[in-house]
């Protein structure tokens, strides 16, 4: 096996997680998976990969290295994409939450795939923060205003947000009318990938902004999880509009302080800057713009 493919192979194994999976996917027995990588790993003079019986896993060199490989068949990806032909191809992964993927990317997902139809997509969906680089993703659409760091951002527009409770729990606690009737509510607690904190409620008054804390018998980490608490009564929630737009259409849910609504959260996509030449991206990144820019559901 060549050097080349045998960094295409490193990269596949630390992707999967197994010899047997990525020899599968690279059309080669296992046994010659495994004697490349012994044969790479003598080449470099490291131990790149631990290995159990039931996982591998990259050691610290290992890390680096596949670092160091990504963006060298990134390169080489671009570099015989501009000379070969100017169609993109190769392997996409794309890392954004769940819900925004299905309502707004996979619509547009059919008429892309047809377009460019040596592009293949991989989506991991999560809320936590997803270190790009290491995990060998091309890029992240995350609502917030994202933290600083050398990946670059393309902004995709705001996201409207909304209070809502359930129609029980507001029976039980009564409609607010104003904020200063907040005291004796409680809110379902969303812990912060960033930090572990609960995120206070965000309350437009007067041209400003106003933070609020209520006591909270509940709280997770993940935003599917603190809809359906909210959704089972457990308090006030803040969330995307479009999140519980049937619900609150259908009655199913209710918009608390109409008057006051929390500010905007902006969308971006975010990807290393390996990555910005890469034409697959390229195209995604205007896919998605446009998905966003057109959009209603968002205001």
């Amino acid at each position: 096996m060549d050097h080349l493919a045998s960094l295409r192979l490193f990269v596949r194994v630390v992707e999967r997680g197994s010899f047997t999976r990525a020899a599968a996917d690279r059309g080669i027995p296992r046994s010659t998976a495994t004697e490349a990588i012994r044969q790479l790993e003598q080449r470099l003079r490291a131990r790149l990969l631990d290995r159990t019986t039931r996982h591998v896993a990259p050691t610290p060199d290992g890390v680096q290295y596949y670092q160091r490989c990504l963006m060298i068949l990134a390169d080489l990806d671009d570099a015989e994409s501009v000379l070969r032909d100017s169609e993109p191809h190769g392997p996409l992964r794309i890392d954004a939450p769940g819900l925004l993927t299905r309502t707004f990317i996979l619509p547009a997902l059919p008429g892309f795939l047809d377009r460019y139809p040596r592009i293949d997509v991989q989506f991991g969906q999560s809320d936590r923060l997803v270190d790009l680089v290491r995990e060998g993703v091309d890029c992240a659409i995350r609502a917030g205003t994202p933290a600083d760091s050398d990946l670059i951002q393309r902004r995709l527009g705001t996201i409207g947000e909304v209070t809502v409770a359930s129609p029980a729990y507001l029976e039980r606690r009564g409609m607010p009318a104003s904020l200063d009737d907040l005291g004796g509510h409680d809110m379902v607690g969303f812990l912060s990938s960033r930090n572990g904190e609960v995120m206070p409620l965000e309350f437009s008054v007067d041209g400003g902004l106003r933070e609020i804390r209520l006591p909270m018998r509940v709280s997770a980490n993940h935003s599917d999880t603190t809809a359906d608490l909210a959704r089972r009564g457990f308090g006030l929630i803040q969330a995307p509009r479009y999140r519980f737009k049937a619900e609150l259409d259908a009655g199913t849910l209710v918009e608390v302080l109409p008057d006051n609504p929390p500010s905007p959260t902006m969308l971006s996509a975010l990807f290393p800057q390996s990555r910005q030449s890469a034409p697959r991206l390229r195209v995604f990144l205007d896919l998605v713009t446009t998905v966003f820019q057109q959009t209603t559901l968002l205001k």
